[in-house]
């Protein structure tokens, strides 16, 4: 193994880069490839969830949008990208505080265990739980909601009644 020349996970698995480029592709279009080392930037989507949008979620959102970074760490797929907010980004005082779902690093907390990556998932999947995190990311920073949910509201309609214009006057204050 010593001679064998050092290959990028884009190289050992041409297959899985084209899935992971397709699947980001369907899901989060305002997202550009990043050809140095493999990754994203850019906008992510506003409601990628599999129920309709609460009618007033444009007026809440007034306009915010989640920027992110989407990181391919070199032992991908074993290893889970890391998905870093670029704006809004957490105030460090939150960081590893459960409530905020931010890791020390500033990266969002996606996983309950290590476990939940099983390397079969792509980028793709954690972008959308990253739109759900910054939904209650802005709920948590109004302070519609004093901790954010256990699995996130990509399936839990626990906290769409919370997107009202009423509470966007509330947060913009």
């Amino acid at each position: 193994m010593a001679n064998w020349p050092r290959q990028s996970w884009l190289e050992a698995e041409p297959a899985r880069a084209a899935r992971e480029q397709s699947a980001m592709s369907a899901v989060a279009p305002e997202l550009a490839w990043i050809d140095d080392g493999g990754g994203w930037e850019g906008l992510a989507p506003i409601w990628p969830f599999q129920r309709p949008a609460p009618e007033e979620l444009d007026a809440f959102l007034a306009g915010r949008r989640l920027r992110i970074r989407v990181e391919y760490l070199e032992g991908f797929p074993m290893a889970a990208p890391r998905i870093v907010p670029i704006d809004p980004q957490p105030d460090p005082r939150v960081r590893t505080q459960h409530d905020w779902h931010v890791n020390g690093d500033g990266t969002v907390c996606l996983f309950q265990s290590a476990s939940d990556w099983t390397g079969r998932d792509t980028a793709a999947d954690l972008v959308v739980k990253a739109a759900s995190w910054f939904l209650e990311f802005l709920l948590m920073e109004a302070g519609l909601i004093d901790r954010m949910t256990t699995n996130g509201i990509v399936s839990d309609p626990v906290h769409d009644h919370l997107f009202t214009s009423a509470n966007a006057a509330t947060q913009n204050g």
